[in-house]
């Protein structure tokens, strides 16, 4: 009998760069978990092009609506794409927020703080908790011919100061930590952690200043001078499902054209 595609659960996708993951894991051959908050239609619309790219009739595309920054809903999306797609092999952890407004340090209240860690840092950290227990507890055979795998979505703003966005820089900076601890943790039982940290993406998060990040761009700012794209951050997600770091687990990859090279 012939394996079941390989499940792969990836936070944020009905949109951006998640959808762009979604599609190149759908295009390798796995079932894909569409995670999403608010919009059912967008992750629809996912589903739909992930079933046009897919080579087998067997995979599934399966909109699964949590709030990864909510507990119950954790729970539930780990339970929903078990039971959904039959397994997990790896998990995406993609989901993300900006602040609602723009605020500097000396403005930023406490609210958007608190909700950018627990959306963006205490959600994806314990949801891989969650997903690494039942790959340690239950010992599922993997699907994927290199075993289980976390990939971490995080942001230049891990190590790059923005200071009219604090809080979201401090939850990436947490994020980055956390893919360095569940890396550690997890590399004596097979499972390999990696962390993608994008630059300047074209996203709807970044629609509002795309101006800005123009000029930007005009002037140099990016060695590669472009945008990045969801499919940028897709073929990655790709390379590391399919096994192609099976040395490199903890590793932080950029995708940001070289914009954390320094430069004089």
């Amino acid at each position: 009998m012939a394996k079941p595609p390989p499940g792969i659960l990836v936070t944020g996708a009905g949109r951006g760069l998640g959808r762009g993951v979604a599609l190149q894991l759908a295009a390798a051959g796995c079932s894909v978990a569409i995670n999403y908050r608010l919009n059912r239609a967008a992750a629809e619309e996912t589903a739909a092009l992930c079933r046009r790219s897919a080579p087998s009739p067997d995979q599934r595309f399966l909109p699964v609506q949590a709030d990864v920054g909510s507990r119950s809903d954790r729970t539930r999306l780990v339970a929903d794409t078990r039971a959904g797609l039959g397994r997990i092999d790896a998990l995406v952890n993609n989901a993300g927020i900006a602040p609602r407004v723009r605020a500097g340090l000396a403005e930023a209240g406490e609210e958007s703080f608190e909700e950018l860690i627990r959306v963006n840092l205490q959600g994806p950290h314990f949801l891989t908790q969650a997903v690494a227990r039942h790959w340690l507890q239950d010992k599922p055979e993997p699907a994927l011919p290199a075993g289980f795998k976390v990939v971490f979505i995080t942001s230049v703003s891990a190590d790059t100061a923005s200071i009219d966005r604090g809080e979201y820089c401090v939850s990436k900076a947490g994020l980055a930590m956390s893919a360095q601890l569940w890396a550690a943790r997890l590399a004596g039982d097979g499972i390999q952690v990696f962390e993608l940290r994008p630059g300047i993406m074209a996203t709807d998060m970044t629609a509002g200043v795309k101006e800005k990040y123009d000029r930007l761009l005009a002037g140099g700012l990016v060695p590669q001078n472009r945008w990045g794209s969801a499919e940028d951050v897709g073929l990655a997600v790709r390379a590391i499902i399919e096994g192609r770091f099976p040395f490199s687990t903890g590793a932080v990859i950029p995708i940001d054209g070289g914009l954390h090279l320094r430069r004089l």
